[in-house]
């Protein structure tokens, strides 16, 4: 804000006193319309928060003794040599019209022929910025079918939210807060690092938060701050992983001054399942075959998750171990495909045998005795 654009502002009509009012009086104007219009108190409305800023600049000015004398000064100085006003309207004797930019030496303000430059600290004050609220991060345990499906979970969140007795000022009830005279309400103040060098830090007498209180809120202690309980739905999508880290945007902490919600990260955690594993988007299941089976081959019955069974042809000599693919029963891809179910076989022997049994195990035994398996371990494995 220039020095040009505080010439043609009138601060009193802005706070709806007259240019004679008590110190009391401006303080009392401000604190009833800043009541009225602070975004904590109409959250989303934008006409209110401009209407807010506004309240914020006048009181800036015509708050501080020093500040405003020092615009009463100027105003008094250019309206007593322009008549006819400011803002480009007509001067009285001449009907050409008047920008004060002329008057103050320079478009922009700021000038050498400025001879209230600096009066407001560089400009002017600046307003108070809108905060994004901070975000959240919490824990989250679902089911193996669930992870695999997608699931809508309640989450009983604790997080930073405005103080609920000073609605978000800081202030002590009937007391409003005024902008921090250090920062201007900026909340960031430039920090010399050398030479020409500088850096913005957080503002050491508002904290960031580009207000001052006069007197601070008992509950908060002048911050502003407080803790919320709430329970919000989240969706956790289908084919999510243990330990991944699920994103959703505005669910963390509320902003300050009409600023953006923060973010919510839900860690998840997936419970083992007691027959189905995971291997990247694909399902796996471990499913035994007996010896006769797997020697001679075999159609045999496989579970799916959620679904009915499916038949699996192990072909004759499948060794233990051999895993096959099953098409279509695994984890729903970002492409909406499904991956693959893999079955691996595991041969199961008997502990105990039947008479009728081990008569035929040992009739194979006779009848295979010609072929020794562990030739190849003594004679350099065939080579």
């Amino acid at each position: 804000m220039t020095n040009a654009d505080w010439a043609n502002k009138d601060f009193y009509k802005v706070l709806g006193i007259a240019k004679d009012a008590s110190e009391g009086d401006i303080k009392k104007a401000y604190r009833k319309l800043a009541r009225a219009n602070h975004p904590d108190a109409k959250p989303g409305d934008k006409v209110a928060e401009e209407r807010f800023k506004v309240i914020a600049e006048a009181y800036d000015v015509v708050g501080d003794p020093a500040k405003r004398e020092q615009y009463d000064e100027m105003r008094s100085m250019v309206g007593s040599r322009f008549p006819g006003g400011f803002g480009g309207r007509p001067t009285a004797g001449t009907g050409q019209p008047f920008d004060i930019n002329d008057f103050l030496g320079a478009r922009g303000g700021g000038g050498a022929g400025d001879p209230f430059g600096g009066m407001f600290g560089g400009g002017g004050a600046r307003q108070a910025q809108a905060r994004r609220g901070a975000d959240v991060e919490t824990e989250a345990t679902i089911s193996f079918t669930d992870a695999i499906e997608g699931v809508t979970i309640s989450l009983r969140l604790s997080a930073d939210a405005p103080c609920p007795d000073c609605s978000g000022t800081g202030a002590k009830a009937g007391t409003m807060p005024r902008v921090c005279p250090q920062c201007e309400g900026v909340g960031m103040v430039a920090a010399s690092m050398g030479g020409a060098f500088t850096m913005n830090e957080t503002c050491p007498v508002c904290r960031g938060r580009g207000l001052v209180v006069e007197e601070a809120c008992p509950t908060c202690r002048g911050s502003g701050r407080g803790m919320s309980n709430r329970t919000i739905q989240a969706r956790i999508p289908a084919g999510v992983k243990n330990g991944q880290q699920i994103r959703l945007r505005g669910k963390g902490a509320n902003g300050e001054r009409g600023g953006p919600s923060g973010d919510l990260y839900v860690n998840v955690h997936v419970s083992a399942h007691s027959v189905f594993g995971r291997k990247g988007d694909n399902l796996t299941v471990d499913v035994p075959v007996t010896f006769d089976e797997a020697a001679l081959g075999a159609d045999i019955k496989v579970p799916t998750l959620n679904g009915l069974p499916v038949t699996v042809k192990i072909p004759a000599g499948t060794p233990n171990g051999r895993t096959f693919r099953v098409r279509g029963h695994g984890v729903v891809r970002k492409d909406g495909h499904k991956a693959d179910l893999l079955v691996t076989v595991g041969v199961q022997v008997p502990a105990v045998l039947n008479d009728e049994a081990r008569e035929a195990v040992t009739a194979y035994r006779e009848a295979t005795s010609d072929s020794d398996i562990r030739a190849n371990l003594f004679n350099g494995g065939g080579s």
